[in-house]
C-alpha cells in the first residue's frame, strides 16, 4: 500500500530527531548527482582542519569573517 504525500508527512513527522535529521541528509543526497563534488568539500573541511590543528590557520567568527569579505569588495 503507498501512502499519499500527506500520509506521509505526517508519519515522517512521529520519528525522532535523530532520525529525521538522517532522512533529511539522505533526501538532500538524494539530489547530488556527483557524489566527486561531495568528496571534495570533505577533502576541503579536512585540510582545514588539519590547518588550525597546526597552527597553520586560525578560526574567526562568522561576523569577522564577512567583515573581511566586505572589506575586500570595497
Amino acid at each position: 500500500m503507498t501512502l499519499s504525500l500527506p500520509e506521509l508527512e505526517i508519519q515522517l513527522l512521529r520519528l525522532g530527531p535523530a532520525e529525521r535529521a538522517h532522512l533529511l541528509e539522505r533526501l538532500i543526497e538524494s539530489f547530488d548527482k556527483d557524489a566527486g563534488v561531495e568528496r571534495s568539500w570533505v577533502g576541503e573541511a579536512l585540510r582545514r582542519e588539519s590547518d588550525v590543528k597546526a597552527g597553520k590557520s586560525r578560526m574567526v567568527s562568522g561576523d569577522e569573517a564577512l567583515a573581511r569579505i566586505r572589506a575586500s569588495l570595497a
